[in-house]
């Protein structure tokens, strides 16, 4: 893998596990340290070229259907005040989730288009 790309996952894996580590005030803060500590986890292992491509890969998918499982009803902002605070929660974990996802399938494109060129 090139430098530049682990670089830049390595970047989202330190930001995942930041993220992971501000859930502590969440409703429900250890679902979400979880959900964000395994994508900084997997971020910084694929960089280091300790994952296959088919884990950022399931991470992704698992993520983008929490996404869909996740968006509120009635999308309201991310800003508190903004409307119900029920719907704005689900609308930022739900935008976490697609955050996670995309930088995890690219990851597993990255993973895949490498492995592809070696063969």
């Amino acid at each position: 893998m090139n430098k530049p790309f682990k670089i830049i996952a390595v970047l989202f894996g330190i930001l995942f596990i930041v993220s992971a580590a501000l859930q502590y005030n969440d409703p429900d803060p250890l679902v979400w340290m979880i959900i964000w500590g395994f994508a900084g986890i997997i971020a910084i292992a694929f960089a280091l070229n300790r994952v296959l491509y088919t884990v950022p890969l399931a991470a992704g998918i698992l993520a983008l259907v929490g996404f869909f499982y996740t968006y509120p009803e009635k999308f309201e902002g991310f800003e508190i005040g903004a409307g119900d605070i029920k719907n704005i929660e689900e609308g930022r974990e739900a935008f976490g989730l697609l955050i996670i996802a995309i930088v995890m399938l690219v990851l597993a494109l990255r993973g895949w288009m490498a492995k592809k060129s070696k063969v």
